[in-house]
Order: structure tokens, then sequence, then C-alpha cells
């Protein structure tokens, strides 16, 4: 997947999946950029609204991270390890 980065206090950049419908989102680090998360079952149109959205971290609270009525996470992530080899 091919990053774009994006302006954000909370979000460094951005790469997205169509195939698989993974939103790969890298958080800003101390120095740059920080820890990579996939989230799981992200449309191609949430992808296009997260990345127009004006604040990328509100988008990614309300929308990305939210849960449905039962508690379960609308798209269920993942944090990747990139000092593990593939």
């Amino acid at each position: 997947m091919d990053f774009t980065e994006v302006k954000s206090s909370q979000v460094h950049s951005v790469a997205f999946d169509p195939a698989t419908k993974t939103l790969a989102v890298r958080f800003h680090g101390k120095n740059g950029p920080g820890s990579l998360y996939h989230y799981a079952n992200v449309s191609l149109d949430k992808h296009a609204d997260f990345m127009k959205a004006e604040s990328k971290g509100k988008f990614l609270g309300i929308h990305i991270k939210a849960k449905d009525d039962k508690g379960n996470l609308l798209h269920p992530f993942k944090k990747i390890n990139e000092s593990e080899k593939p």
C-alpha cells in the first residue's frame, strides 16, 4: 500500500487497499511517523470521506473506531508490528 501524508495533529499518513477493504493509518510519533494500525471492512466511500474530512482524528474516532449498538467494533483493527518479518 502507498501511504499519503495528511494534515492532522493525530494522523501522520493513510493508505487504503480496496481489494481487502483495509485502511492503514499511521499515527504521529514523537519524532515523525509512529504506530501503524490496520482497520478492516472499510468501504471505498468511507475511505474517500475520511480523506476529505477536515479533522482526520475526529472522523477516525466517530466513523472508524465506532461500535455498533451491541458494542462490537464496526471496523476491527490490529496494531502492526513492523519489526516482524512477513
